[in-house]
């Protein structure tokens, strides 16, 4: 067979393989995500879960147990909110009035989080409130 047949042949083969394989990893990448609800959408959705809740913390509502914590998330417009509780590590932003997202799963009248599963979302630092007078500028 001619060398540079044989070039070509491999080539179309390679470039059909990493196609499939490009498609596989879209494919599992869509339908590995899954949609945040808010703790409106949660209670609408009546069912046990697993679900990722998000939304902001209730002032306040933050308590420490010897297995864990409780507390609740609340919309962000502030109009509904669900308690949680949550066993596993806690992020250091952890706070009252910070938006997080936990994986959740409905135990009775509360949610139960999913180990290790609490991540808090950082203030955006891009915002309608002009910076106090003073600051340095970087």
């Amino acid at each position: 067979m001619d060398p540079a047949r044989k070039r070509s042949i491999r080539l179309v083969v390679a470039l059909g393989a990493a196609l499939v394989l490009a498609g596989a990893l879209a494919y599992t990448s869509f339908s590995a995500s899954s949609d945040a609800v808010t703790p409106s959408q949660l209670l609408a959705a009546n069912g046990a879960g697993p679900y990722q809740l998000t939304g902001k913390v209730v002032d306040g509502s933050i308590e420490r147990h010897k297995h864990g914590i409780s507390f609740r998330v609340r919309d962000r417009e502030g109009t509904r909110s669900v308690p949680v509780r949550y066993t596993g590590q806690i992020p250091d932003p952890f706070r009252d009035g910070r938006e997080v997202i936990v994986t959740v799963r409905r135990e009775g009248a509360s949610y139960v989080g999913e180990k290790d599963s609490l991540t808090t979302k950082c203030p955006s630092k891009f915002s309608d409130k002009q910076p106090a007078s003073g600051g340095s500028t970087s």
